[in-house]
């Protein structure tokens, strides 16, 4: 391990007698990187998530070669220490170029090896970097046991590199586009063990032969000198879609509300029914029909199609112990209350410290946050596993509609790397497919507000009778997703627990999940809070 310094050891212009594919091994230079240039370096990248910390120092916790005969470039393991005595992990390529022309983005480093000037810079900028990792993984062997291992899938076809771009600004990793038909996404921040969208991806795509998610492709991962193995670059096919669900439903439901006023429909005569009612197309009443159109439910039966066959392959697994159904017990019982009851006094801390950011109904559903904050505890607290018959499976963990893709009449599935606050550990627990189901049916009331808030002006109606109709609409969207989500469930054997389970699950897991976003949206855009501050009181008062 090498530690920053507190005085640097050299001066720019840098100068190192040494041959680039020795650089790494010259002490010197290492320090100067890491104490000088690195830290400065990797703090104002869009991938770096410890902004709201404060970085203590850097280490360069290992280092290895991405190399292709006499073309050598390093790949980087970083370790983050922050003072709050916490660290995270980043992986950063590099590469050095003499000319100028091929450093005109992230350069990291002016620097002289031997008689040569020149720079270094992020490898990712540069096509011949992207040209060299795909073709060693287009030539990847079987059964690779080195120390960087590249694989390739059974069904990779591709023969030759043609193109190469980015694929477009992202927060955490960065994905790039291979001759306009794959996509390899360099993880940037690690983990001490295999990325789960890695370990999802492949295994939905290969061994259960999931279609509706982009085919596993290839990867890289490095053994890292104890033995761990750590995922940085997955590939997959390049799905042609037409953007997320989440545009998508922002798309259809402001043609919904404008059909409010287009078929003079009055909020107060719009028929109404109860939350987690399982419904068929033809349980929804035509008046309901007439508003929002035939066509956005059918699309909601097609997404819960899709959501439940993700869930039936991720349960139909009785081999591989990582994906082997499991029951609930004492001890999922004790990580989860420990783990929400943390989260839970966070968000509270939160929203004590930031009320005077709030106004209106943001303000009003806060107070009363506040006020039943411990009736809301014990909501948590109250989970006993004892009463549950049901399955805890692998999940996807962070699903909402924005990891999925629309093509054309179907959805495709993403990102399957977890929760971003929990650690890579709690991302492979196992638990019940119904948290993700929970997710969706949040990103459907955020839909739904987030176009009142966006297009409301546009509506002739007061804020309460959107408020209200959206209400009405969310209960027939979360009807119509589990009537077709369950039944299909159900043919296929997956437990997922007695109707009242269902119930107590899908409440909880919702609960969990508005608490969750109630952090986020104090922080970035306090008016917002009223989503999730509604959400939370919406299950906490209903009675059924």
């Amino acid at each position: 391990m090498t530690k920053k310094k507190k005085e640097s050891l050299a001066r720019p212009p840098y100068h190192f007698d040494t041959i680039w594919e020795e650089l790494m091994g010259n002490d010197k230079f290492v320090k100067v990187f890491l104490s000088d240039v690195l830290e400065n370096y990797v703090v104002q990248q869009r991938w770096y998530g410890g902004k709201a910390s404060k970085l203590k120092y850097l280490e360069l916790q290992e280092y290895f070669r991405i190399q292709q005969n006499e073309e050598v470039y390093y790949g980087l393991l970083l370790q983050v220490n922050f003072e709050e005595a916490f660290y995270q992990h980043y992986f950063l390529p590099i590469a050095f170029v003499s000319d100028e022309s091929f450093a005109e983005k992230d350069r990291i480093l002016p620097i002289k090896i031997k008689d040569q000037e020149g720079y270094i810079i992020d490898a990712l900028n540069l096509e011949a970097f992207r040209k060299l990792v795909f073709e060693r993984i287009m030539t990847a062997i079987p059964n690779d046991t080195t120390k960087v291992r590249y694989h390739k899938s059974a069904s990779f076809s591709e023969t030759e590199y043609v193109s190469s771009r980015f694929m477009g600004l992202e927060q955490s990793n960065t994905s790039v586009i291979i001759n306009d038909r794959l996509v390899i996404k360099f993880f940037r921040r690690i983990y001490s063990d295999k990325n789960p969208d890695y370990e999802m991806t492949r295994f939905l795509s290969e061994e259960k032969e999931y279609r509706n998610i982009p085919a596993y492709k290839g990867s890289i991962n490095v053994i890292d000198s104890d033995n761990v193995n750590i995922t940085i670059a997955l590939m997959q096919e390049l799905v042609p879609n037409q953007g997320d669900a989440w545009e998508y439903m922002l798309g259809e439901l402001h043609k919904i509300f404008c059909n409010l006023e287009y078929k003079r429909i009055q909020v107060k005569n719009l028929p109404e029914t109860s939350m987690f009612k399982n419904l068929g197309i033809n349980d929804v009443p035509p008046q309901i029909i007439d508003w929002a159109g035939l066509n956005i439910f059918l699309k909601i039966q097609k997404l819960a199609q899709r959501t439940a066959e993700m869930h039936i392959a991720l349960g139909s697994e009785f081999g591989d112990t990582a994906f082997h159904p499991t029951h609930f017990n004492g001890d999922y019982e004790v990580w989860l209350k420990n783990r929400l009851l943390y989260q839970f006094q966070n968000r509270l801390n939160i929203v004590e410290n930031n009320m005077h950011r709030l106004e209106g109904l943001s303000l009003e559903l806060a107070q009363e946050f506040l006020e039943r904050k411990n009736e809301i505890r014990k909501r948590f607290v109250n989970f006993d596993w004892t009463k549950l018959k049901g399955e805890r499976i692998r999940i996807h963990g962070d699903y909402h509609l924005g990891q999925v893709l629309v093509q054309e009449d179907d959805f495709y599935l993403l990102d399957f790397e977890g929760e971003p606050e929990s650690t890579i550990r709690d991302r492979k627990v196992k638990q019940p497919p119904l948290k993700d189901v929970a997710g969706i049916f949040r990103s459907f009331h955020y839909a739904i507000y987030a176009t009142i808030f966006g297009k409301g002006e546009e509506y002739p109606y007061s804020r309460e009778d959107l408020y209200k109709a959206g209400e009405i609409l969310y209960r027939y969207f979360i009807g119509v997703f589990l009537g077709s989500y369950v039944g299909l469930i159900q043919e296929h054997n997956l437990n997922i627990g007695y109707v009242q389970e269902r119930i107590f699950l899908l409440k909880y897991c919702m609960l969990e999940k508005a608490v969750y976003e109630l952090g986020y949206e104090m922080n970035s855009r306090p008016q917002w809070a009223v989503i999730p501050l509604e959400g939370i009181m919406g299950i906490i008062n209903d009675t059924n």
